[in-house]
């Protein structure tokens, strides 16, 4: 009877543990999918800042080549 009660204990333990693991990969890919959210903005806002300032150093690089094409 003793080691039934002890399985018990044991399967209800690691039950409480399962769970508990559950719900830190829950939180812990909520946290995975802002964090990814985040860099896709980030990433959205880099590439327009670049834009005009590719551009700008396109030209002034005409400019100390005398390029007026290409």
């Amino acid at each position: 009877m003793l080691h039934l009660a002890l399985a018990f204990c044991g399967v209800a333990v690691l039950g409480v543990l399962a769970v508990r693991v559950g719900l830190e990969v829950r939180r812990f890919s909520r946290a995975v999918a802002d964090s990814a959210e985040q860099v896709g903005r980030a990433c959205d806002n880099l590439e327009r800042a670049a834009g005009p300032l590719a551009a700008r150093g396109h030209a002034l690089h005409r400019e100390a080549t005398g390029r007026t094409h290409g």
